[in-house]
């Protein structure tokens, strides 16, 4: 029996030096950090829904506010989260050949996943994002104005219809569920050529595009594929069911095919997808891509043409990825929209004036320019993806060894982040910052007005991320989120109820932003004036 209690002394002594070493690792380096729990690292209270993320970088920005980089554990492993706006600058922009990669989540033969833009890696990645630029500019996604145009009226149809059989003059709705159905619709149309009708019941695209964007609903696989990635690639883990990957891949493929037989044109990505993969997708000349709004990311990769050989899997794996980052992630910003514009009546009676006049002027009609000529709209925009900008964190692998400098002013050595490590950077701890943006809780779109905007300290506004890494749909996005808002916002008038959550809570049990008991407000139709 001693031998027992010997050997589990010797275990015990042995664990608690190793998680010494392993959580003493910044500290050694100078770099601080809040304090951490066993094997849970900073991330206990997250994943224990005490806390949301966002509550966990406050608490890093009020604690740590003159750091340039403030360290964090994911678990065991320790990463480095970019505090200062001219370090961020470096890493992301200058500097990027030693930041190229981002942090996978899952495994490279993820066939959806692991072959998407998001997560290849250097030259490939740049091969890829080069050849793709070109189908995310704004005259190729002005083709696409009358497929949203369309999905929105049908929206508003469905709304009417709701109103007309409540037996009120109007109708409850969660923002995020109305939204999401209309985004999911819109890149079916967009995306994939397919007209559905999530608004009125469930169907098969809506249910497979579920599927995709609730990956994180699957903790247990989501632990295999990030931490432990080879055991996923032996035991063929992946984020998604087989059912909707095969039912993406016949889609995409089954439309390509159909339409190279048929000489069938519609500007879509499919239509894209087709051109880049027979190389007759080029890039544009200087200044055919302009006014695209304000909080548009800006095309910083090469243009030189690259032979990148694109198989099937690439071609699906592209459409899938415009479908995972073109619909939870855009559902989100125009759920906390309309929201915003319900308890803030002042800014939407605005916005619905220069919508009227707007409106009135064109005759009804809006074509494809009508939502870039609307000033207070883009402000309106800009500012929620400024208070609530979808993507929380953002992350880039270290490719090769770098010296960051000091991280504090107290620290006697430079930093060096190691091949492999990991740093972050956060849009809405820059977004929520008192010194860049007074006042960073409230909802002001003034803050983006053409006086205003020279004011901004640059690079502190990324909803769409930063340097030649940022989002490649920031244009699609923007256009998509104006035609919703002009078009219904002109029919209709969102308010609070009792149901609403105010002041704005987000949900503890949601990585991503939600609001608490959902995103609830009441719509009825606009009284003429």
């Amino acid at each position: 029996m001693i031998w027992i209690y010997t050997w589990l002394a010797v275990a015990i002594t042995a664990l608690v030096l190793y998680l010494r070493h392993a959580y003493s690792k910044l500290s050694r380096a100078g770099v601080n950090h809040l304090p951490i729990v066993p094997f849970f690292g900073n991330q206990f209270w997250v994943i224990m829904q005490k806390k949301h993320v966002t509550d966990y970088l406050m608490k890093i920005m009020t604690t740590f506010p003159d750091d340039s980089i403030v360290g964090h554990y994911d678990l065991l492993t320790p990463m480095y989260l970019v505090r200062d706006v001219e370090a961020m600058k470096r890493i992301t922009i200058k500097d990027f050949e030693h930041f190229v990669d981002r942090r996978a989540f899952t495994t490279t033969s993820d066939p959806l996943f692991g072959r998407g833009l998001l997560l290849l890696q250097g030259d490939e990645w740049k091969a890829m994002r080069s050849t793709m630029s070109p189908a995310f500019t704004s005259s190729k996604i002005r083709l696409m104005v009358p497929f949203m145009e369309e999905v929105s009226k049908e929206m508003i149809n469905v709304l009417n219809e709701k109103i007309k059989d409540s037996g009120n003059l109007y109708i409850d709705v969660d923002t995020k569920d109305l939204m999401t159905r209309y985004a999911i619709d819109v890149i079916a149309s967009c995306a994939f050529g397919l007209k559905v009708s999530s608004q009125k019941e469930d169907n098969e695209f809506y249910t497979n595009s579920q599927n995709i964007a609730k990956f994180t609903q699957r903790p247990l696989r989501m632990f295999f594929c990030k931490y432990f990635p080879k055991v996923a690639q032996i035991l063929n883990i992946s984020l998604v069911p087989r059912e909707s990957r095969d039912y993406f891949t016949n889609v995409v493929l089954g439309t390509m095919r159909d339409r190279a037989k048929n000489n069938i044109v519609r500007h879509d990505l499919i239509n894209i997808l087709a051109e880049v993969k027979r190389g007759q997708l080029t890039h544009e000349r200087d200044g055919e891509d302009k006014n695209a709004g304000f909080a548009t990311s800006h095309e910083s990769i090469d243009k030189k043409q690259h032979n990148f050989e694109w198989s099937d899997s690439d071609l699906v794996a592209q459409a899938v990825l415009f479908l995972f980052g073109g619909f939870d992630t855009v559902s989100t910003t125009m759920s906390f929209l309309l929201y915003e514009l319900a308890v803030n009546p002042d800014v939407q009676d605005r916005l619905a004036q220069e919508i009227r006049e707007h409106d009135a002027k064109n005759g009804g009609k809006m074509d494809s320019n009508t939502v870039q000529d609307l000033m207070y709209l883009d402000m309106v925009v800009s500012e929620i993806l400024r208070l609530w900008p979808a993507v929380v964190v953002a992350d880039r692998r270290c490719v090769k060894d770098y010296n960051f400098g000091r991280p504090n002013s107290q620290a006697t050595k430079d930093l060096i982040i190691k091949k492999g490590e990991a740093v972050v950077i956060s849009p809405w701890s820059f977004h929520r910052d008192p010194k860049f943006y007074p006042e960073p809780g409230k909802f002001d779109p003034d803050r983006f007005s053409p006086e205003n905007r020279d004011k901004i300290t640059p690079f502190t506004y990324i909803p769409f991320g930063i340097g030649p890494r940022n989002c490649i749909g920031s244009r699609f996005a923007l256009r998509e989120i104006k035609v919703m808002a002009y078009l219904l916002l002109r029919e209709m008038e969102v308010y609070p109820y009792e149901r609403t959550c105010f002041p704005a809570e987000l949900a503890k049990d949601d990585f991503n932003l939600a609001l608490k008991g959902g995103s609830w407000v009441r719509i009825r139709v606009r009284p003429q004036k």
